[in-house]
């Protein structure tokens, strides 16, 4: 097997490691398909179904698992090309969306794309996450953010000579369009919700300032 192959492996069975699984039985005492509309095994379904510290649990070991995969790959070619992380991290993000234990039927990847995309270039990778919110934050989609995250920075990796990077960017693009899909054609239909992002942060923080205030 290849270097890169056994690097897409390693990072599959990472990815297939779904957080939202433990931290739904921790906290409801039942599987994450069982919880809200989506049943999604991800962050945002966690997070509006159980609240804010099991959400950011999950996103803490959608992130971490990526890492993880992208370290042991790093330990077993310590002397490989840098790509070889990057097909890591792809591995993940397809352990994430298609695990085989779930029917190849996980979450969209956003966390595990996210977190790839930083750790192996964090000036594109905030570039990428800097347009992606911009965007969320002018249509109030929360939808388009997954597909184009890792578009900006196939393009990124364009401009860098690192087409490896690029390319396997702009797949991870194509399935997270493919996952949203039905959300992204809801937006022409106005069957898809908005997401206001600005004001949900202004709404946490007026009731934490009320909190202190109350508190004083």
């Amino acid at each position: 097997m290849s270097e890169k192959a056994l690097s897409i492996l390693v990072g599959y069975l990472f990815g297939c490691f779904l957080t939202a699984e433990l931290v739904a039985k921790k906290y409801a005492g039942k599987s994450s398909s069982q919880l809200g509309l989506s049943g999604n095994p991800g962050m945002v379904n966690i997070m509006s179904t159980l609240g804010f510290v099991p959400g950011m649990l999950t996103l803490l070991g959608d992130v971490m698992k990526c890492a993880l995969a992208m370290l042991t790959v790093k330990l077993l070619f310590p002397q490989g090309d840098r790509p070889l992380l990057f097909y890591a991290g792809f591995g993940c993000a397809l352990g994430h969306c298609f695990p085989f234990w779930r029917g190849f039927k996980g979450g969209k990847g956003a966390a595990t794309t996210c977190a790839l995309v930083i750790l192996y270039s964090l000036p594109w990778g905030l570039i990428a996450l800097a347009g992606s919110g911009l965007l969320v934050i002018i249509t109030k989609y929360l939808c388009l953010s997954g597909p184009l995250v890792p578009l900006i920075y196939a393009l990124g990796m364009f401009l860098e000579k690192d087409y490896e990077a690029a390319v396997l960017s702009l797949i991870l693009s194509l399935i997270a369009l493919r996952l949203h899909w039905p959300f992204i054609m809801g937006i022409r239909t106005g069957t898809t919700r908005k997401d206001d992002v600005l004001a949900a942060v202004k709404k946490k923080l007026k009731k934490k300032d009320k909190k202190n205030s109350d508190s004083d």
